[in-house]
């Protein structure tokens, strides 16, 4: 149901997104504002990341089949990649025709980039709004609302860029603060990549400490110790954990492998788990070297 939500949400975006970059895109050529043309490049990157972002979503859903046997949660997380990489390619584009600009900065129709850039702004908020309740527990979908939120980012600098061409005539306004808008949106795109490459890599995940994994498990009546304590993440809220446990002898292995699952189900929300118990007098054999 919540997916159902999410996919919902995704298209919504999407139909404001479409409607308004073509407004944007003819507005751009005909101000010769190098902002709004910057700005609707970015509205078309935001309608290719909703489209990647609906895409994996579908992908998402699909059984786990023998050779694909944790199903196809990763292609969220790809999607995500994919999109923070797509906006440090549009960044590079900005930056390559802000340079030229610098050198000859053209008159600029600055009255009508502004006003077109206002409703920009008004059509990202609106956008962002729809994503902003399921972005934070999905990566996918947060993906998709780094790009309308920089995308209204650029909206406001075009604004900026508009009013101080319009009072004082300083036409090189508009690429400087193009440049600005690149550097703001390579920041906030890092996070998204950083995160999805953390996944992919299978790092722990950040809401996750192994220490507290350890120690929680440490406390389940029965265990001794714990080693060999992995965590990580399929997808956006989806851990994985797999461990070898040492319980005491003459411990019911099916009680304490119960209790640790339990715990670890309430505690941290992981819910696929591999722990393998060993007994105390197996341990010490082992260090005894037989």
């Amino acid at each position: 149901m919540e997916r159902h939500s999410e996919t919902r949400r995704l298209k919504y975006a999407l139909a404001i997104s479409l409607g308004y970059f073509f407004a944007e895109l003819i507005a751009g050529f005909l101000t010769n504002s190098l902002a709004l043309l910057s700005d609707a490049g970015h509205m078309l990157s935001d309608i290719g990341a909703i489209v990647v972002s609906l895409f994996a979503f579908r992908m998402a859903r699909r059984p786990a089949t023998p050779e694909s046997t944790y199903g196809y949660h990763r292609a969220e997380i790809l999607a995500a990649l994919f999109n923070g990489l797509a906006l440090w390619l549009i960044v590079g584009v900005i930056f390559a025709a802000a340079y030229n600009r610098l050198n000859n900065p053209p008159e600029i129709e600055s009255l009508g980039m502004i006003i077109v850039a206002t409703v920009g702004l008004m059509v990202n908020i609106a956008a962002g709004f729809i994503l902003y309740q399921s972005h934070h527990h999905n990566l996918n979908l947060h993906g998709a609302f780094m790009h309308v939120i920089s995308d209204a980012i650029g909206s406001v600098g075009a604004i900026v860029a508009g009013l101080i061409m319009y009072f004082t005539g300083w036409y090189l306004a508009d690429p400087l603060i193009s440049v600005f808008i690149g550097l703001l949106i390579l920041y906030s795109s890092w996070a998204l990549i950083r995160e999805a490459l953390s996944i992919l890599m299978q790092s722990v995940p950040k809401t996750i400490r192994l220490e507290e994994v350890q120690r929680t498990i440490e406390e389940v009546k029965g265990v001794m110790a714990v080693h060999d304590l992995h965590v990580w993440a399929v997808t956006s809220g989806i851990f994985t954990l797999s461990a070898h446990a040492v319980i005491g002898n003459g411990q019911d292995f099916h009680e304490v492998l119960n209790g640790i699952e339990e715990t670890l189900k309430e505690r941290f929300s992981i819910e696929h788990t591999t722990i393998q118990l060993e007994t105390e007098s197996r341990e010490e054999m082992e260090f005894k070297g037989f």
